[in-house]
């Protein structure tokens, strides 16, 4: 029987700017389990006068070592008006406590001992989870080839873009794609647009390859990814999905 989870101390000890809206936290937690890529926690902020606010965020690497416990990276997006996300980004200060709980989620994990192909597709911060499968990939050692198709307004709005240039380039099996829905870099060739079939079938494994097909984003487009892949032949049963609201 799995043991219950339960709410730990973690304490930040660094954080790095993403993109104007979006931050990663490195937190420092005593006692942490290890988590698979994939899996997410939850975050909790107690104020003075008691009230709690907890929100669920994607783990964005494999578990590290620190000199005071585990160290996990949560990569947050400010939501407007939100109660949590603004608080840790431009209020939170290193070394101060904040709780978690996880990890959480067995299903939208990758393991490092799978072999199959992999499709990851993610739209705006839909990415975080799979670039901690793309992270524990290279950690791991692994050979099974990655392609990344990853949906975004605007270059501005790419997480993680310095280190996906250069896994791109030094990563061996990984490739990465892009798609812009608001506005293009210069010398980008085709026009901004949503996610479609031809994106999805030019940057995507053939279905008789059997890959493992990993969506994350708002509900729309996962929904929307979904039924494209599983209109090309993919195996329902290998498309595998996580979504987190209608915006994103």
């Amino acid at each position: 029987m799995t043991a219950p989870l339960r709410w730990r101390v973690a304490r930040l000890v660094q954080r790095r700017v993403e993109t104007p809206t979006a931050q990663t936290l490195v937190l420092e937690v005593p006692d942490w389990p290890g988590h698979l890529p994939g899996q997410h926690v939850d975050v909790r902020l107690t104020a003075e006068d008691g009230y709690q606010a907890a929100r669920s965020y994607s783990l964005a690497a494999p578990v590290a070592d620190g000199p005071g416990g585990a160290r996990i990276e949560l990569t947050v997006q400010r939501v407007p008006d939100g109660e949590v996300s603004p608080y840790l980004i431009d209020v939170y200060p290193e070394g101060e406590p904040v709780e978690v709980r996880g990890p959480v989620g067995g299903w939208f994990v990758w393991r490092p001992e799978e072999i199959a192909p992999v499709l990851l597709v993610g739209g705006g911060s839909g990415v975080v989870p799979l670039m901690a499968m793309v992270r524990a990939r290279r950690a791991a050692g692994s050979r099974a080839p990655f392609r990344l198709l990853y949906s975004v307004r605007t270059p501005a709005d790419v997480l993680y873009a310095d280190e996906l240039r250069r896994r791109a380039r030094d990563d061996f099996g990984l490739d990465v794609a892009y798609v812009y829905t608001r506005e293009a870099p210069e010398g980008w060739r085709g026009e901004p647009h949503r996610i479609g079939l031809a994106d999805v079938n030019s940057h995507g494994w053939p279905p008789d390859l059997e890959p493992l097909c990993y969506v994350c984003g708002p509900t729309g487009f996962v929904e929307t990814v979904a039924d494209l892949l599983v209109g090309l032949g993919h195996q329902t049963r290998r498309v595998k999905t996580e979504r987190f609201g209608p915006t994103g």
